[in-house]
C-alpha cells in the first residue's frame, strides 16, 4: 500500500499530518509511534478539531441536481451518528450533506444521538455502574422508560460503545470492530466507536477532503430544555445556535458563506425554528411526521387537552403560508407524500406541488435499500425507488442510509458537469441567491 497522510487529534499535532505506511512499519521508529498513537486515543477525543492549516480549493458542493443526505451517517453500514458513519459519507460515499440528531447530556454537552434513550443503539445495559440510571419520563403525550442521555455526562457517555439499531444489518462493527487503515486511517486504531459531540460532527464534515454540508436537527427541544439547564438562562435552541456559529455557520441558501459551509437546521418542532430564524439566517427545514402525530413541541403538559395540534393540520395552506416565511423547505415522512396501503402506492398527495407553489423545497425521508423497505412498486430495485421520486414526484432532496446507492444512481442518470462548468454554475448560483436577496 502507500503512505498515507493521517491526521491526528492531539493539541500538539492538531495542524499537522504524520506519514504512515500502512504496509509496511519503519524499523526503529513504529513501536513508538503506535504507543504515543494508542496512548493518545486513549485520552483525546479521536475526531480531529478543524485546522487552521490552509487546505487548499476544494471541490464545491453540487447544487444541480437533488441532495443526497447522509440520514445518520452510513447507517446502512455502520452504527448511526458515530464518527466512521460521518467520515465515510464525507470521504467516499458521495453525500452531499451529513445528517445528524443532537441532543443535550446531563452538563449541557451537544452530543449526535437520534433516541432520547441509549438502550437501542449503545452497550449501556452492559454497564452495571450505570443500572440506576434507568428513568420513566412523559414524552410527547407518552411514558418512555429507559436511560436516558438526559441523565449522563459527556464523560459517562464516552464510556459507551455503539451498536447497530437494526438486527439485521451488518453487526461486525457492534462494540468494536474496525476499518483497515486504507478505509478510516487512525480508526483502525480506537476499534470501538463511541457516541460524538456536535462539534466532533462538525469537524468530520470541516475536514473532508471536498466541500460536505451538515444537516443537524434540533431533536425534542422541549424536552432538552425541560430536563437540561443551562447557565445565564439559556435555552437548548441558543446552545446549538453558538455551536454552529463558533465554527463560522452562516449565509442565507446559496449566498457566498453558504456555499462555503453549506448546513441546513431542521426540526420537527416549529416553534423552535420560527425562535433561531430570529438568531440566523441560515436556511431551515420543517420535518413533518405522519399526519396523525401530534407535533414535537407541543408543550407536554397539555398533551391531555382537547386542543392538540398534528401534522394533518400543519400540512394545510394555511399553515404552510405561515411557516413559508420562516424555513426555506420541508422534510416529510415519505407516506406523507404518498400514501402506502397493503406495500402498494397509492395517489400521491398533492403536497410537493403545494410546497413548491410556496417556493419551499421538498427534502422526504427516509430511504433505505432492504427489501422490506421497497414497496411492491419498485420490484426490490432501490434505483426505481430513487428515480420514481426524484422524476415523477420532483423533490428536491432525499434522506437515505445508502448514500452510496443513491450516489451511483444519480451518476448514471444525471452524471455532475465538470469543474469548470461546476464552477460557472456556482458563479450563478451565488448572482441569482445575491438578486433574490437583495
Amino acid at each position: 500500500m502507500g503512505s498515507r497522510f493521517l491526521r491526528l487529534s492531539v493539541s500538539s499535532w492538531i495542524n499537522g499530518y504524520l506519514l504512515f505506511d500502512c504496509g509496511k512499519y519503519l524499523s526503529g521508529f513504529a513501536p513508538i509511534i503506535f504507543l504515543s498513537l494508542v496512548a493518545v486515543c486513549a485520552a483525546r477525543p479521536l475526531y480531529p478539531l478543524p485546522s487552521k492549516l490552509a487546505q487548499g480549493a476544494k471541490q464545491p458542493l453540487q447544487t444541480s441536481r437533488p441532495y443526497n443526505i447522509a440520514h445518520r451517517g452510513s447507517n446502512g453500514e455502520i452504527p448511526e451518528e458515530t464518527g466512521p458513519a460521518y467520515m465515510v459519507q464525507s470521504h467516499r460515499r458521495g453525500a452531499d450533506f451529513i445528517e445528524g440528531d443532537i441532543l443535550a447530556t446531563k452538563d449541557g454537552v451537544l452530543v449526535c444521538a437520534h433516541d432520547l434513550i441509549l438502550d437501542d443503539t449503545t452497550d449501556v445495559k452492559e454497564h452495571k455502574k450505570f443500572a440506576d440510571r434507568r428513568r420513566t419520563y412523559m414524552v410527547q403525550g407518552s411514558n418512555m422508560t429507559g436511560y436516558f442521555i438526559a441523565d449522563f455526562t459527556l464523560e459517562e457517555l464516552k464510556t459507551l460503545r455503539t451498536k447497530q439499531r437494526l438486527n439485521f444489518r451488518d453487526p461486525q462493527y457492534n462494540g468494536g470492530g474496525a476499518f483497515s487503515l486504507n478505509e478510516l486511517a487512525l480508526l483502525a486504531f480506537w476499534g470501538k466507536y463511541p457516541i460524538i459531540t456536535f462539534e466532533e460532527y462538525i469537524s468530520i464534515a470541516l475536514d473532508a477532503p471536498r466541500v460536505v454540508g451538515i444537516y443537524p436537527e434540533m431533536k425534542n427541544p422541549v424536552f432538552n430544555n425541560e430536563h437540561v439547564k443551562w447557565s445565564g438562562g439559556r435555552r437548548y435552541e441558543d446552545v446549538f445556535m453558538e455551536t454552529l456559529k463558533k465554527y463560522g455557520y452562516k449565509g442565507s441558501y446559496l449566498s457566498k458563506d453558504w456555499l462555503k459551509q453549506p448546513v441546513f437546521i431542521q426540526s420537527f418542532a416549529p416553534t423552535s425554528l420560527v425562535y433561531v430564524s430570529n438568531l440566523t439566517d441560515i436556511p431551515l427545514l420543517f420535518l413533518i411526521d405522519d399526519v396523525t402525530v401530534v407535533t414535537e413541541d407541543t408543550n407536554q403538559h397539555d398533551y391531555f387537552s382537547n386542543n392538540l395540534q398534528t401534522y394533518s393540520e400543519i400540512t394545510s395552506d394555511a399553515y404552510l403560508n405561515y411557516i413559508k416565511n420562516y424555513v426555506v423547505g420541508i422534510g416529510p415522512w415519505k407516506d406523507t407524500v404518498v400514501p402506502v396501503a397493503n406495500e402498494y402506492l397509492q395517489a400521491p398527495t398533492d403536497l410537493v406541488a403545494r410546497a413548491h407553489a410556496r417556493n419551499l423545497q421538498v427534502h422526504p425521508y427516509t430511504y433505505r435499500n432492504e427489501n422490506k423497505y421497497l414497496h411492491f412498486d419498485f420490484h426490490q430495485d432501490p434505483y426505481q425507488e430513487y428515480d420514481y421520486w426524484i422524476n415523477k414526484i420532483g423533490v428536491d432532496g432525499l434522506f437515505t442510509d445508502f448514500t452510496g446507492s443513491l450516489h451511483r444512481y444519480q451518476e448514471a442518470s444525471s452524471p455532475l458537469p465538470n469543474a469548470k462548468a461546476s464552477s460557472v454554475l456556482h458563479k450563478i448560483a451565488a448572482l441569482v441567491s445575491s438578486y433574490k436577496n437583495g
